[in-house]
C-alpha cells in the first residue's frame, strides 16, 4: 500500500499522581502518537520512552523530531506492502528504536485494518485474552508493601514485580515470602548489580522466585551467562534484548531463561516478533512488558502478548491510575471465573480497535506535524 500523509502528535498528558525521577518530580507524560494513512484507512502508533533521556538514549521529543525529519520522509510516497519493506526503508537510520517502533505499529494496525483483522490476529496471535500482573516498588514501609500486594492478589492479579533496590533487597523478600509463601513473585534489579555482588544474587535462590530480572547492566550477556549457570533462580533479560541479533546471542550464550519484550525498546512489532519466535524455537518463554503509555501503546502491547510463546503474564499499567486524561478508552482486566486470574479481554474490531479522541491530541500537543502528498 502506498504510504499517502502521516501525522506525528508530541503529547504531554497529566498525570494523577507527580512521578518521581532523578530529575525531580515529573507531572505529566510526554509521549509521540504517530498516524500513517494510505489506501484510505488509517493506522495508529505510539513511542512512550519517558520525558528524557533517563530510561535509554531516547525520549519523547527526540523521537517526535527525528520521525518528523528522517523517518517519516522516507517513508512517504512509498509503497509498503510487507513488514520487511517498511525495515528496508528505516535501516539506514541507526538506534531510534522507540522511534521505528511507533511507524512500524502504526503499519501494523494500517495493514490489520485493511485486512479486517483485529491486530493480534495480523500478528498471528493464539489467545482471546491476556493474563496480566503488576509491578511494585520499593514503599515508605514493608507495611505498605504488604497492603499493596494483598490487594493485588485478592483482586485476582497472577503474578507480582518487586523492584530491587539498596537497602530494599533480601530482607524485603525474606519479609514478604513469609507473608505470601506460594503466591508467584519476581524479582527485577535494573541492572543494578555486577559479578560482584554475586553472593547477593545467590541468596535469590532462598526465595522461590518465578525469576530475576535483568541483575546485571544490559551489554553483560557472558556476566548474564555466568550467573544464571550459578543460581537456580531463572534469569530474565530486558534491557539486555533490543535487537533480534542480541537475543540470538543470549540464546547460544544460555544467557537467561525467560525474555522480556517490550515493542518500544526493540524497534517495533515486526523486531518484536522475530525475537518471540527465535526465543519460541529455543523454549525459552517471553512475556510482554510495558512502560508508562496511552491506550494506545497499551492496545500494541496486548495484540503482541497473544503470540503463543508470551506464557508469562504481561505487564498491566492502570492507565486509570496513571493519567488523568488519555486519547481513548483504556481496557481493564476482568476476572476469569474459571481460575480466579485477572485477563485483559482482545477485540475484535479491525487493527487497535480505536480511534484516539482528535480534541485531546490537539489539546495536549506540545507540537504536530503532517507530511502528505
Amino acid at each position: 500500500m502506498q504510504i499517502d500523509s502521516i501525522q506525528i502528535f508530541h503529547l504531554a498528558l497529566p498525570l494523577r499522581q507527580p512521578r518521581n525521577t532523578p530529575q525531580g518530580s515529573q507531572d505529566r507524560l510526554e509521549t509521540v502518537l504517530v498516524r500513517v494513512d494510505g489506501g484510505g484507512r488509517s493506522g495508529w502508533g505510539e513511542a512512550s520512552p519517558g520525558n528524557a533521556p533517563l530510561a535509554g538514549a531516547e525520549w519523547a521529543g527526540g523521537v517526535f523530531a527525528t520521525i518528523r525529519d528522517w523517518l517519516a520522509p522516507a517513508l512517504m510516497g512509498r509503497m509498503i506492502d510487507t513488514a520487511a519493506g517498511l525495515d528496508e526503508r528505516l535501516k539506514p537510520f541507526r538506534g531510534n528504536r522507540y522511534a521505528k517502533a511507533a511507524l512500524d505499529a502504526a503499519w501494523w494496525d494500517l495493514k490489520a485494518r485493511s485486512e479486517g483483522k483485529p491486530l493480534s490476529a495480523a500478528l498471528g496471535g493464539k489467545r482471546e485474552s491476556i493474563e496480566v500482573g503488576v509491578s511494585f516498588d520499593q514503599m515508605a514501609t514493608i507495611d505498605d508493601l504488604f497492603s499493596s500486594l494483598r490487594r493485588a492478589f485478592d483482586e485476582g492479579f497472577s503474578r507480582v514485580e518487586l523492584k530491587l533496590r539498596p537497602g530494599w533487597d533480601l530482607q524485603m523478600l525474606n519479609a514478604v515470602r513469609h507473608q505470601f509463601p506460594t503466591q508467584t513473585i519476581h524479582t527485577d534489579v535494573e541492572g543494578a548489580l555486577g559479578l560482584n555482588h554475586t553472593e547477593l544474587i545467590c541468596r535469590l535462590d532462598d526465595f522461590m522466585l518465578a525469576m530475576v530480572e535483568q541483575p546485571l547492566p544490559a551489554d553483560d550477556l557472558v556476566g548474564h551467562a555466568m550467573i544464571q549457570e550459578t543460581i537456580r533462580t531463572p534469569v530474565c533479560l530486558d534491557e539486555g534484548i533490543t535487537t533480534p541479533e542480541q537475543a540470538e546471542m543470549a540464546i547460544d550464550l544460555h544467557s537467561a531463561k525467560y525474555i522480556n519484550i517490550k515493542p518500544g525498546r526493540v524497534g517495533g512489532l515486526t523486531p518484536a516478533v522475530a525475537i518471540h519466535d527465535a526465543c519460541h524455537h529455543a523454549c525459552i518463554p517471553c512475556y510482554v512488558g510495558a512502560t508508562p503509555q496511552t491506550a494506545v501503546g497499551a492496545r500494541i502491547g496486548y495484540a503482541l502478548a497473544a503470540k503463543e510463546n508470551f506464557s508469562y503474564p504481561a505487564d498491566y499499567v492502570a492507565a486509570e491510575g496513571l493519567l488523568a486524561v488519555d486519547v481513548a478508552e483504556s481496557l481493564s482486566p476482568v476476572r476469569d471465573p474459571g481460575d480466579g486470574n485477572l485477563r485483559v479481554p482482545l477485540w475484535s474490531e479491525p487493527g487497535l480497535g480505536i480511534e484516539p479522541d482528535t480534541e485531546v491530541l490537539e489539546r495536549y500537543a506540545l507540537a504536530h506535524a503532517k507530511l502528505k502528498l
